[in-house]
């Protein structure tokens, strides 16, 4: 018995050591981007700032959605018309693609490579603090 004991706790260790790495990497790359979105706030004026800031609390108005729905909901369950819109604005390949596309496309704007930095600070606390993407019922995911 005192051998399951030690199983049991050796299984759990690695998974917590694992998700404590990457939260911790996680907010390093929030830090990192909401740094990137303030210095191109600084150094593209008043535009880039407004829409560093903007695309920072962006991703989370898809909740207004399905605002009517919410009342219904169980407690931490996002209504399930606006999961779609929720998973797409917090997968962090949208806007790391864009930041790819952003050098070789044919018009560059700085606030436009500002908001992308607010939108990957965004996402990168949101897996920090242990909030993902929702299922299909609107729970979050593991």
């Amino acid at each position: 018995m005192t051998s399951t004991t030690n199983i049991n706790v050796s299984v759990k260790a690695p998974r917590t050591t694992a998700t404590l790495l990457r939260r911790t990497a996680w907010l390093a790359g929030a830090l990192f981007w909401t740094a990137f979105a303030v210095l191109e706030g600084v150094n593209h004026g008043w535009l880039a700032g407004t829409l560093a800031l903007v695309f920072l609390v962006l991703p989370d108005l898809t909740f207004l959605v399905a605002l009517d729905e919410a009342p219904h909901m169980a407690k931490g369950q996002l209504a399930p018309r606006a999961v779609p819109y929720y998973n797409a604005m917090h997968r962090a390949l949208v806007p790391l693609a864009l930041m790819a596309l952003y050098p070789v496309a044919p018009i560059t704007w700085a606030p436009a490579f500002a908001a992308l930095c607010g939108w990957l600070a965004h996402i990168s606390y949101d897996r920090a603090f242990g909030y993902g993407l929702r299922t299909k019922e609107g729970f979050q995911r593991g």
